[in-house]
């Protein structure tokens, strides 16, 4: 409680007043017992803008927000200060001018010696910029602990992804092998046939995982966004049904984008596929695209320069503040048991990050959600390297290759796919075992090395070999888009897991 001992008019009263009037980070006033405002120091002028002669004899309720005025909060606070002795709490308040501040406030009852209440005093402080500071602070720290987590479970993905990789690698190529020795057999040759199936069923789930952890191989190209989605729509609009109306809207400026064809169709599918899952009685899907430039990142985490957003929006039942926190999260679905893997939009989330972009999602309940990619445009300066048909080289057999890899089963399938196409093989189990078998054997044609390997991983024994044989050729076998520096980035590629097909057209490409 506040006890004023000093009398009107005494020495001590001016002292107290000049103190108060010197005081301009806060506003320091008095009120009478029914909040009539009966003293007002500079503080109080300087950032709530009235003069002392505006505000004398006005209720302190005036600088409340009106929504506060009718909710009572007001006289709340004088009751408050009554019952407990003091009031203390934050909220808007309003200027003279009508803009709003973020407000600390302290209100104290003055009692006299008798129990009486005299008044109120009130201290008042603009918190405004502090608020927004440590809310921004919070926004960061959010933004980090969610990249932080995203990383962690993109690399455990990835990690998890890399393993299935080198099994499915073995599956399908011991069912290969098997497939051509079984004869004619249809019960033998139809179990051989569903397990392959089954087998690339598994490759589509441990794309999906690759690309939310950013480490899918992409094949970027030029891509005109109006052409892709209409060579798509009518596999679309086959799929929507009738009680979905479909339509497209695209900026008249819209330039290409670098993307992988194949993938952006993949993420439109899959975006449109939920829009049409959360409108169970129908509805209305739009996908547009416009240009945006990019000067900031105060919304988006991307670097400056020019992008295209396309969006996917649906007006069906949206998504609440928690479901749309959680939906890019990997193996997050709300469609219950058996009907999504929850790697969709994860999935298309990781895609959009590896081109450069960002993923957006917007949504609210019983509004319909919005989906955008915000994709770099295409420029002069894009580098896009030529596809080699490899499928139409001529196959290539008689070779003595050099395979190396630190995982056995896969080692033993990958050999006897190279013998079945007639070709001699050579096998190591890591790289110091390669270099010493390539130091001892004249006769190698071709190394096909795995990229992810202990102590020396694939580049380097690559680099090694290329050092010792320069025209020696080399392929790396990998499920990764590894960024890759110097002639390692120019090396064939053989992605994981790989059929029998992959092997006749990568070693034809290579050796020609």
């Amino acid at each position: 409680m506040t006890d004023i001992q000093s009398k009107p008019g005494s020495i001590e009263d001016g002292r107290f007043r000049l103190l108060i009037d010197a005081v301009i980070d806060y506003a320091i006033y008095m009120i009478d017992p029914d909040g009539i405002i009966t003293s007002w120091n500079a503080g109080a002028k300087r950032f709530k803008g009235f003069e002392e002669a505006e505000i004398l004899g006005q209720h302190f309720s005036r600088f409340y927000t009106d929504e506060d005025r009718r909710a009572g909060l007001p006289q709340r606070a004088l009751d408050t200060a009554i019952r407990e002795g003091r009031f203390e709490g934050e909220g808007w308040r309003v200027r003279k001018d009508g803009s709003h501040f973020w407000s600390h406030v302290v209100i104290d009852p003055i009692i006299d010696p008798s129990a009486k209440l005299l008044g109120f005093a009130k201290i008042t402080r603009d918190i405004t910029e502090a608020t927004q500071t440590q809310q921004a602070l919070e926004k960061t720290r959010e933004a980090l602990f969610q990249a932080q987590k995203m990383q962690a479970v993109g690399q455990l993905s990835g990690g998890i992804a890399h393993d299935f990789n080198n099994l499915l690698t073995v599956i399908l190529g011991n069912l290969e092998i098997i497939r051509k020795r079984v004869g004619d057999d249809p019960k033998i040759t139809r179990l051989v046939d569903n397990a392959t199936q089954g087998a690339m069923r598994g490759v589509s789930l441990t794309q999906r995982m690759l690309a939310f952890a950013r480490r899918q191989e992409l094949k970027f190209e030029s891509v005109e966004l109006p052409t892709l989605v209409e060579g798509i729509s009518g596999l679309l609009r086959s799929s929507l049904g009738p009680s979905v109306i479909f339509e497209t809207h695209f900026s008249p400026d819209l330039g290409p984008v670098m993307a992988d064809v194949n993938q952006l169709e993949l993420a439109v599918l899959n975006l449109v596929t939920n829009a049409r899952d959360a409108m169970p009685d129908g509805g209305k899907i739009v996908i547009s695209a416009r240009v945006e430039d990019v000067r900031d990142q105060t919304t988006l985490s991307v670097v400056a320069g020019r992008y295209v957003c396309l969006s996917v929006t649906d007006t069906g039942d949206g998504m609440d503040a928690d479901t749309l926190g959680c939906a890019m999260d990997p193996f997050f679905t709300t469609k219950g048991v058996g009907k999504g893997t929850g790697l969709g939009l994860s999935m298309v989330h990781g895609f959009i990050e590896q081109l450069g972009g960002q993923f957006v999602l917007k949504s609210l309940i019983n509004e319909g959600t919005t989906a955008e990619l915000w994709i770099p445009v295409a420029t002069t300066a894009s580098v896009v390297k030529p596809v080699t048909d490899a499928a139409k080289a001529t196959p290539v057999s008689g070779l003595c290759v050099l395979i190396v890899d630190d995982d056995s089963l896969v080692l033993t399938s990958t050999g006897l796919l190279l013998e079945d196409l007639g070709h001699r093989v050579i096998s190591a189990a890591s790289g110091a075992q390669a270099l010493a078998l390539f130091e001892a054997r004249q006769d190698i044609d071709l190394v096909i090395t795995d990229m992810a390997m202990p102590k020396m991983n694939g580049a380097q024994l690559a680099q090694t070999i290329r050092f010792m044989k320069p025209s020696l050729p080399i392929i790396l076998a990998t499920g990764y888009a590894e960024r890759l520096e110097g002639f390692a980035a120019d090396l064939p590629r053989l992605s994981k897991p790989f059929t029998q097909l992959n092997l006749v057209e990568v070693i034809a490409s290579t050796m020609k």
